[in-house]
């Protein structure tokens, strides 16, 4: 077209509409960022950072891998660090997202929470992790706070063999920790006995450390117990008698779950609110339940 000269009004008229057509490609970017969906604007290219939440990071990953398949020229890194460091890492722009297991109203006074936009994107379901070899199917709340009270020090205190409890504690931002205060402790952050036991930086952490221990007990996101390896080791308990299962969760009768949120300052835009979005109603339904995430449609509770 460019080799010709067209000088008749038809030529004239179909180059305008070929060029604005070009244009239109040409401006997939601006698309994507407001929202608008079209064959030319699903891909966008830029790069981002998360941190945060260890919990949602194996579905971070997963998510980056399939995502990057069809926005090549899009640059996603993800990295842990707690709740805590997502949130704050975001406020101050060290990120461009910010992953946390916990509303950031629950971390950050009022005012710097309401320069965070909250992006629910799926549920996350944590589980209370013993050793197989103990035999201990269940344990009860109760019995659960005496143990990381320091109250109970002995397995056979509740059921298992005489041998001594290794608490293995989540550091403070951690919003596994947060959950697990919430739902065991009711909220009262200073139950837990950390002058007892280890204390972990990550849900992975918590897991190598349990491996190493066969009288540990801990707390960590159920995407940790995806690998056989970890299965053989740990075994995720009962709570209350109810199994850490996804229609549990789902239906609430599992309290041991929370949302997991993307945080971003402002609007999110470009490649993050692509990638949001992504997460919260693209990534196929196999890699939640291999996981233990259920997708907000999925939800019973709010």
């Amino acid at each position: 077209m460019k080799k010709r000269t067209l000088k008749l009004v038809v030529g004239a008229l179909l180059v305008t509409a070929i060029g604005s057509a070009m244009v239109g490609c040409g401006s997939s970017s601006n698309k994507s960022e407001t929202g608008t969906k079209t064959e030319s604007s699903d891909k966008v290219s830029g790069s981002i950072t998360l941190s945060g939440s260890s919990a949602l990071l194996p579905l971070m990953e997963q998510a980056i891998e399939t995502y990057n398949k069809e926005n090549p020229d899009a640059e996603i890194s993800a990295q842990a660090g707690g709740s805590g460091t997502g949130l704050t890492q975001v406020l101050d722009g060290s990120v461009d997202v910010g992953n946390s297991d916990i509303f950031a109203e629950e971390k950050l006074d009022k005012d710097k929470a309401s320069q965070l936009v909250d992006h629910k994107v799926v549920a996350e379901g944590f589980g209370v992790a013993v050793s197989k070899s103990l035999g201990i199917d269940n344990l009860t709340s109760a019995q659960i706070k005496d143990i990381f009270s320091g109250k109970v020090t002995n397995w056979k205190e509740v059921g298992g063999p005489d041998k001594p409890i290794l608490l293995v504690h989540r550091t403070a931002g951690s919003g596994t920790r947060a959950t697990f205060e919430k739902v065991i402790f009711d909220g009262d952050k200073s139950a837990e006995n950390e002058s007892l036991g280890v204390t972990q930086d990550s849900n992975g952490a918590v897991l190598s450390a349990m491996k190493q221990n066969d009288g540990a007990i801990s707390y960590l996101g159920l995407a940790y117990m995806n690998t056989q390896e970890a299965k053989d080791a740990i075994k995720i308990v009962k709570l209350d008698g109810v199994a850490a299962e996804k229609a549990n969760i789902a239906d609430g009768s599992y309290k041991f779950w929370s949302w997991g949120h993307m945080y971003t300052k402002g609007e999110a835009t470009g490649v993050a609110k692509s990638f949001i979005d992504y997460v919260t109603n693209k990534v196929d339904k196999s890699v939640l339940d291999n996981l233990g995430f259920v997708s907000g449609s999925e939800m019973k509770v709010k």
